[in-house]
């Protein structure tokens, strides 16, 4: 974890370097000797770290299990933390005296004067960055000293230093099945797996996987599983290898061949060796279990997998990993994840343990402490065995409330036997990755995180590397989550609308975070921090980090807190920002969201200027100062659901950094600053129910990287559809809202080119017609709509409102892609146009479409005089993919033309084959096209509400009417008369 502090540090370095250098060329007069000097230091410290980088791997390897190297890596990463904060007093320095020289009321060649010579002035008023450096390299020489001591291997950054042996011990297939709690349905459902015929048996067998964190019973299964009677019957020979975190080729298939002839292979060499594998399981149906892998490596995997393929069919491999990724690299063909098991379960499980031996009155006295102990283990079955072993040796009442009034990081049962098995999956992290895990410890236990402002405080503390392209720091936050992810460290996941993630962390997973900081921060406490809460002290000194929720830290903890890289003071009932947060210089992260601020009180944060990420959502805002225009440095900007605000000021475009700005729900919004366009960086606009916001300037069609906008007003104010024309690198979901006066709108709606956005895969038009009875209208409505064509890759339209005769002939030309379709209000068309052409069509909606009148065969995509009985005819097929279709207030809609039995009996012509759902809501048609349905073969419900000629005509179950329907399962009608029935037919 200390190389991704002395990371940090380092591109720090090189970056203040670079600042030094040109004010050195710039040649201030005498004041150069001092750059010069700064920048001697600073190469020094620099080198310094470079050195001891190279032996960090193996330091990180060492550090749980010798205290000295524990002591030695705090010392290093409290060193790291001091340069980056001199060079930030450096950097801030600068950007001061920037934004001082750049007031409007300094002539032009003042603020050149003052930004390089009040620069250097500053740097010498504060006895300088040189005096600082110099002291950081004392101690930076005492800790290289001291290295040599360690006996470190030198190894590649982000590489194994060394060739790694096994940190576990071997698992074998034995196992009591009366031990084991809470696990029949898993076992259940992969015996059934195995033992179930399947294809492609001839060439592969099929790889199972058991996916699951540390200590939840992926093992324990594959026994169980191994061991069930069924399974032995079925496969002849069954093998159990347990691999481990290295995965040894050579042993493995040693191994195998032992346990099939019964006796040790002569030869070493892994090709004669898989011979001999290949030889003996030869036309056998073999089970062979692969316990504990955790190489991603293919390559070390593919040469065994391709000597299994002699073995015959219905043979299989189940593996047991700690990652999805591994799993998928194996070829799973299905993953079995493991989840948590009940409290009863665990308590079960530590009951065998704790109360082994014991007499009947100690089990009485003890049962109801130990069940609530149990409920800490949260289903983790390691856990519940933990601290029954723990449990067993201890006799009191008094002993065992103490354990369940412990924290479970703090019980040193839990360092000795439970952490252990959680290191090994964290000792796979590179070093980075380490820092942003232990980082989540300043999270409240079950607490949902939000993943994009969990990635962006990692880029806040400088854990994601130094910056890139726009968002290339983003993409590497998501990809380390989604690797923690996979390797089960966190759970519980749950998505917003807009695509927004959170997720939990396991309580035991949330301790093993909890030890990691706990041993760095117990050698930084010193005096009046003992006194203190552990867990904020751990936030602070270890993770430069404070996250309050609803509360305001203690001001005890301010004379530490000038360290902070991470503030987090959201719901903390705030009218005014504490005054201590002016001084936190290092601070790149501030999260105020959910307090009531005016904007005085903002005044407070406005030089903090090394700040990237500031979160101001929900503050009941009004008005905005212009000073926060001052934040150069901001990346993202947060002022989403401040419903009063109505503008922001101009200086906002001095935010050249900017990638994000929130204005979601910012609904008195009315107007984007004039010069939007300086925000050269600017990718994503998340704008989310600002429907008043319609002062768009023209400017910006100049923000080409933009890559997110939720919705966009047209024909109204100063906004026009043209300025979308060049933002071709939108994704996701676009809402355009176009207000059409005349024949100006459609070629707006032709500039903006909709074709040529390939990323937008979801698209909501909504239409608003502002014309009175002109001429042309009926045109204008018409090409306007034509004009709006999107890419052939989009994946959901909605049209609202359309006033048009005709739809577009893009709907069934062109997107060939589409899954779901919804036409609402769209009142003026009589007939839909020949949907059952969209090949990819999985749901169709028609939503208060009042002007339709009939549905003719033309709908179904097929021709009206289409001639299906004909044997040479190529397949017919309506609607291939349809799953849902709803009609919704159709009232005028009188005819639905059914096809003929003809056609409906003939295996040449099919429609609608995947149907599972029609509903018709509130509709005025008369007869169901009964062919038609039938032909529908997997529609698996019918639902009529409030359609009454419907209804009436269906009454009779017994008659022709429900009786035609009979492939239905589930036929549901509720009408406003009979009230709901459901009807088995």
């Amino acid at each position: 974890m200390a190389d991704a502090i002395l990371s940090v540090a380092l591109r720090l370095a090189d970056t203040s370097l670079g600042r030094l250098s040109d004010i050195a060329l710039a040649k201030i007069g005498e004041e150069i000797n001092l750059i010069k000097g700064v920048e001697k230091e600073v190469l020094s410290v620099s080198s310094g770290l470079t050195t001891i980088r190279n032996v960090l791997e193996d330091a990180e390897k060492r550090r749980y299990k010798e205290k000295s190297i524990q002591n030695w890596l705090n010392k290093l990463e409290d060193l790291s933390y001091d340069v980056e904060d001199v060079l930030d007093e450096w950097n801030f320095a600068i950007l001061q005296r920037q934004i001082e020289g750049s007031k409007d009321s300094v002539p032009p060649m003042k603020k050149v004067r003052s930004f390089f010579t009040s620069s250097v002035m500053k740097v010498a008023a504060h006895r300088d960055i040189a005096v600082k450096f110099k002291g950081l390299k004392e101690r930076l020489d005492m800790i290289v000293e001291e290295k040599e001591r360690y006996g470190f291997t030198v190894g590649t950054v982000g590489q194994v230093a060394y060739p790694r042996q096994s940190e576990r011990d071997g698992s074998t297939s034995f196992v009591d099945p009366k031990e084991i709690q809470g696990r029949e349905d898993d076992k259940e459902a992969l015996v059934s797996k195995l033992i179930r015929e399947s294809a492609g048996q001839e060439s592969v067998p099929d790889v199972v996987s058991i996916v699951g964190a540390g200590g939840i019973g992926k093992t324990t299964i594959a026994q169980l599983v191994y061991n069930d009677d069924r399974v032995k019957k079925y496969f002849d020979p069954p093998i159990w290898i347990c691999v481990s975190d290295f995965f040894d080729g050579v042993r493995i298939a040693k191994e195998i061949v032992e346990i099939v002839k019964g006796s040790s292979p002569k030869v070493t060499g892994l090709q004669a060796l898989l011979n001999r594998v290949g030889n003996c399981i030869s036309g056998k149906r073999f089970l062979l279990v692969l316990d504990d892998v955790w190489t991603e490596d293919r390559s070390k995997w593919e040469p065994i997998k391709n000597c299994l393929k002699c073995g015959g069919p219905g043979s299989k491999i189940l593996v047991t990993t700690r990652s999805e990724r591994v799993a998928r690299m194996m070829g799973t063909i299905e993953i079995r994840r493991l989840g948590l098991v009940s409290d009863t379960d665990c308590w079960l499980l530590m009951h065998q343990i704790a109360f082994s031996g014991r007499r009947e009155e100690e089990h009485v006295r003890l049962q109801d402490i130990g069940k609530n102990i149990a409920k800490k283990c949260k289903g983790l079955p390691l856990a519940a065995k933990v601290l029954g072993s723990l449990l067993c040796f201890k006799d009191t009442v008094e002993e065992w409330e103490n354990v369940l009034n412990s924290e479970i990081w703090q019980l040193e049962k839990a360092e000795v036997d439970l952490f252990p098995h959680l290191l090994l999956s964290y000792n796979e992290l590179s070093p980075a990755m380490k820092r942003c895990f232990s980082h989540c410890s300043i999270f409240p236990k079950d607490l949902y995180i939000d993943v994009m402002k969990l990635i962006r405080m990692w880029m806040a503390l400088g854990y994601l590397g130094s910056s890139g392209r726009p968002g290339e720091l983003e993409l590497r936050g998501r990809e380390y989550f989604d690797t923690l992810r996979m390797r089960s460290f966190f759970q519980d996941f749950a998505e917003y609308v807009g695509g927004r993630m959170s997720c939990k962390m396991h309580d035991i997973v949330h301790d093993f975070a909890k030890f990691l900081t706990k041993s760095r921060v117990e050698a930084r406490e010193q005096g009046s921090c003992q006194a203190l809460d552990p867990s904020i002290i751990s936030q602070i000194k270890a993770n430069r980090s404070l996250f309050r929720c609803g509360e305001l830290p203690s001001e005890d903890l301010l004379h530490i807190v000038t360290c902070l890289r991470v503030l987090s003071l959201g719901e903390c009932r705030l009218h005014e920002i504490p005054a201590y947060v002016a001084k936190l210089i290092h601070l790149r992260y501030l999260d105020l969201s959910g307090n009531r601020l005016t904007q005085q009180a903002l005044q407070t944060i406005c030089e903090l200027y090394n700040l990237h990420t500031l979160y101001l959502r929900d503050c009941c805002l009004k008005e905005i100062p212009r000073e926060l225009g001052n934040l150069i440095q901001l990346r993202e900007l947060d002022l989403s659901v401040n419903t009063d605000i109505k503008e922001l000021p101009d200086t906002i475009c001095n935010l050249h950094e900017l990638e994000t700005l929130n204005l979601e729900d910012c609904d008195s919004l009315s107007r984007l600053p004039p010069e939007i366009h300086r925000l050269i960086n600017l990718r994503h606009l998340l704008n989310d129910s600002t429907r008043n916001l319609c002062q768009i300037p023209q400017g910006f069609e100049q923000l080409t990287a933009l890559q997110t906008l939720k919705e966009f007003n047209a024909g109204i104010g100063s906004s026009k559809l043209g300025y979308l024309k060049k933002l071709n690198q939108l994704h996701g979901d676009l809402e355009l809202r176009i207000h059409l006066h005349g024949p100006e709108d459609v070629k707006e709606a032709q500039k903006a080119e909709l074709r040529n956005k390939k990323h937008i895969k979801s698209l909501r038009i909504y239409f608003f017609n502002r014309m009175t009875g002109s001429d042309g209208e009926e045109l204008v409505k018409n090409e306007a709509v034509e004009a709006l064509q999107p890419h052939p890759d989009l994946q959901s339209l909605k049209i609202y409102y359309y006033e048009g005769t005709k739809f577009p002939n893009w709907i069934t030309s062109s997107l060939d892609h589409l899954k779901t379709l919804v036409i609402w209000g769209c009142n003026h068309c009589s007939t839909l146009p020949p949907l059952g052409k969209l090949p990819c069509l999985e749901q169709l909606s028609v939503w208060e479409m009042k002007g339709l009148e009939s549905l003719n065969r033309e709908f179904l995509g097929i021709s009206g005089n289409n001639n299906a009985s004909v044997p040479s005819s190529p397949m017919v097929i309506g609607f291939p993919k349809l799953k849902e279709l709803i009609f919704w207030q159709c009232s005028m809609w009188k005819e639905w033309e059914d096809i003929t039995a003809e056609e409906a009996t003939n295996s040449a012509f099919s429609i609608m084959p995947c149907l599972q759902e029609l509903l018709i809501i509130d509709c005025g048609l008369m007869t169901l096209p009964h062919q038609l349905l039938r032909k529908a073969s997997a529609l698996e419900r019918l639902r009529i509400w409030d359609s009454l000629h419907l209804s009436e005509h269906y009454e009779d179950k017994n008659g022709s009417g429900w009786s035609s329907l009979s492939h239905i399962p589930h036929v549901e009608v509720i009408t406003k008369n009979l009230g709901p029935t459901a009807l088995q037919v």
